[in-house]
């Protein structure tokens, strides 16, 4: 798919790879992108920035938990721009812990990293479907292929959301429609690093090590920037490409995985087992 004269949605859009995603769009000549976010200052800053560049872009506040604000969010972007031509479903949060995180934690994450994905195709698709056109881009996580050590919430419903994206693809494939699914390893969001990530924006070097208390994730490859991810997606649209691996070794070890989990497994539990010794 071609990104020219596209109309485009992303959430997530107010920072990360959701705002690398949006300003990419629109310097590839998208025909507008409406930029979705719960920080309505942080929209308007990526806004700001496509409107400046000479693109078209709009600011919609958007819960993606709730499914009347996605619909709402859909709506608003055809009344300005025309019918949704990509869907760029990236916004997610992270908790941690096991299964004793509370049930208002894993409620929490489970409407955002996989629910949201859900009502983005609802209001998407029929029109899609429709016209025998669009595509679904759902980011999830290498957690989703892989695991997130200490994050079982995370990992467990960034499966889930490669588990849809793969059945959307399936599904609907023969139906025109096309979808790929963003699985990055460690990219310097506020999700991962917090406040640190807006200087790595602003072009500071990505830390190392234990830095920012993110071991396990830090520990295991590069740390990417969000530009570098947004490079991947616009060569993995292009290519019309289910998996899009900005880290291409997360390929690798999904391989290994699928090839001997028990391997993989023993592998991932002495990987454990160095981290808690602070090594």
């Amino acid at each position: 798919m071609e990104l020219r004269d596209k109309v485009v949605v992303v959430t997530g859009g107010g920072s990360g790879i959701g705002r690398a995603l949006a300003t990419r769009f629109a310097a590839e000549g998208a025909a507008g992108v409406a930029v979705a976010d719960l920080e309505a200052d942080r929209i308007d800053a990526t806004v700001a920035t496509i409107t400046d560049a000479g693109g078209r872009a709009i600011p919609i506040r958007c819960d993606v938990s709730v499914e009347a604000e996605v619909q709402a969010l859909v709506d608003a972007t055809v009344e300005a721009f025309g019918p949704v031509d990509l869907f760029c479903s990236n916004a997610g949060i992270a908790i941690g812990g096991g299964v004793e995180a509370p049930d208002a934690d894993w409620q929490r994450i489970w409407d955002v990293n996989l629910m949201a994905h859900v009502y983005a195709a609802r209001a998407v698709l029929p029109s899609m479907l429709a016209r025998g056109d669009g595509y679904l881009l759902n980011t999830a996580s290498a957690a989703g292929l892989l695991t997130n050590l200490g994050a079982a919430p995370y990992a467990v419903t960034k499966h889930a959301a490669v588990a849809l994206a793969e059945w959307l693809a399936v599904t609907h494939g023969d139906d025109g429609i096309k979808v790929s699914c963003l699985c990055p390893q460690g990219v310097a969001t506020r999700m991962l690093l917090g406040d640190d990530a807006d200087a790595i924006a602003d072009g500071a070097a990505p830390p190392s090590g234990d830095e920012a208390g993110q071991s396990s994730v830090l520990a295991a490859g590069a740390v990417l920037t969000p530009a570098q991810v947004a490079d991947a997606v616009v060569a993995g649209i292009a290519a019309e490409r289910f998996l899009i691996l900005p880290h291409p070794e997360v390929g690798g070890y999904y391989a290994k995985k699928a090839a001997d989990p028990d391997r993989w497994i023993g592998g991932m539990r002495r990987f454990q087992a160095r981290l808690r010794a602070g090594g």
